[in-house]
């Protein structure tokens, strides 16, 4: 859904600039519960306030929430199918490639210097290869991001 929010809201539409976009999505990770309606909640927030936000969780989250119910009322009786076997069979690579799409296309625009990269390396590092859980990771990289950045933002505001 993020990569879809992403193209949609920056790219086609124009709506909200890439870095903002990073950082609604930096925030959306941090809040309780799934990402991608996290992630439209503010946005729709950012663009028309609570209204927006509003609807744009229902348009997140209601189109899931009716196919999943659809599909739970006949899963049981078709799960054993060897179509629908086959079927999540060539659906799971293809989660990866969008995950990792995202990851690319977020890459871009959150890594533009070597301090990001040097975050984003531990951070992977962390998680992937030690095994930290992702929340003191976050709560880290935040650390991290404001010891690495703060000047570069007071020279940012001092700008303006």
């Amino acid at each position: 859904m993020v990569p879809l929010i992403q193209k949609e809201v920056v790219d086609e539409k124009g709506w909200i600039e890439a870095e903002d976009f990073i950082d609604i999505l930096a925030l959306a990770q941090t809040a309780p519960g799934p990402v991608a309606a996290n992630t439209s909640v503010f946005v729709g927030y950012k663009l028309v306030g609570v209204p927006g936000a509003v609807w744009a969780l229902a348009g997140t989250v209601l189109p899931s929430f009716i196919v999943i119910l659809v599909i739970a009322m006949y899963f049981a009786r078709i799960a054993d199918s060897a179509v629908i076997k086959a079927a999540f069979s060539g659906i799971r690579p293809a989660v990866v490639a969008l995950v990792a799409s995202a990851a690319i296309n977020i890459g871009k625009t959150a890594l533009h210097d070597i301090k990001g990269v040097v975050i984003c390396v531990l951070a992977f590092l962390a998680v992937a290869i030690i095994g930290i859980h992702p929340i003191p990771v976050i709560i880290g990289s935040g650390i991290l991001g404001y010891v690495f950045f703060k000047d570069d933002e007071a020279a940012v505001l001092k700008s303006q």
